[in-house]
């Protein structure tokens, strides 16, 4: 929490959060007021002090998901004003403070909206549509050898920092919110991209590329139209850049594998 004793300005501001009991269950937007609002305080911690409040009165806290605060996990995910993640670049919501916001400001919280991301309750909504991703194909389970073996494969630098840069994605979901379309092409790209690049990828680059488009398509996602939302949208600021290689890859599997279809959806530029 912030310190109580600050000489920052405070201020108020409503939040204004989607409620909703359960995955059936009807939902609403219910406006709470927030007052000494301190500018240092981080979005999830003003959340925090309004559950305090509710939970004095008796009321249901407000329900939104949370781990390392630092914009490591991705488990923070909700849009503020439109926005996934609020209207920082480059940071999670456990990133964005109030100063962001001003006096009298009314919030919209709401969770991330997608057909394959189904609402658990108020702000917190099922991504394991990702895990399921993952697990088909985001990793490695053949033999690679010691560490000596590995360092002893020259990796060019440029891909060596792509490989990095495509590492970075934490699986927050926030391209798939901002998607018009729900498409998971920028976590995919990332996932397919990171172990691609690099020679320890190589044994299964196509079995990989082929099973993890084809559970993207099976879970519900939509396809990707080149609107760039995504890009824009990502705390780790991966690049758009990456579908371009993850359709690069996906066309290079079907010719390796005598053009066997696996996906009737395999992609296009940015989501």
């Amino acid at each position: 929490m912030v310190a109580e004793h600050s000489s920052k300005k405070l201020f108020s501001v409503t939040l204004r959060v989607w409620r909703q009991a359960g995955p059936s269950a009807p939902g609403k937007f219910v406006d709470y007021p927030a007052a000494n609002v301190n500018p240092d305080m981080s979005f999830l911690e003003l959340l925090d002090v309004v559950n305090d409040e509710l939970t004095k009165k008796g009321e249901d806290p407000i329900a939104f998901a949370h781990d390392c605060r630092e914009g490591i996990c991705g488990t923070c995910s909700c849009t503020i004003n439109g926005k996934p993640h609020g209207p920082g670049k480059g940071i999670a919501t456990c990133q964005t403070y109030m100063r962001s916001f001003k006096d009298g400001d009314t919030i919209l919280v709401e969770p991330f909206r997608a057909r394959a991301f189904a609402i658990q309750k108020d702000l917190m909504t099922d991504r394991s549509a990702f895990d399921k991703i993952q697990q088909a194909g985001g990793f490695i389970s053949v033999r690679t050898g010691a560490a000596p073996d590995a360092n002893s494969i020259p990796v060019p630098k440029e891909d060596a920092d792509l490989a990095m840069d495509a590492a970075q994605c934490i699986g927050c979901g926030a391209c798939v919110a901002a998607c018009k379309n729900a498409s998971a092409m920028l976590f995919v790209a990332a996932k397919v991209s990171q172990f691609s690049l690099l020679p320890q990828g190589q044994p299964e680059r196509e079995k990989r590329v082929l099973a993890m488009v084809k559970t993207m398509d099976d879970l519900g996602f939509g396809n990707c139209t080149n609107q760039y939302e995504c890009s824009a949208v990502c705390p780790k600021l991966i690049s758009h850049d990456f579908i371009a290689r993850l359709n690069r890859e996906y066309i290079r599997a079907l010719v390796k594998t005598k053009f066997s279809p696996v996906s009737n959806a395999s992609g296009g530029g940015a989501g």
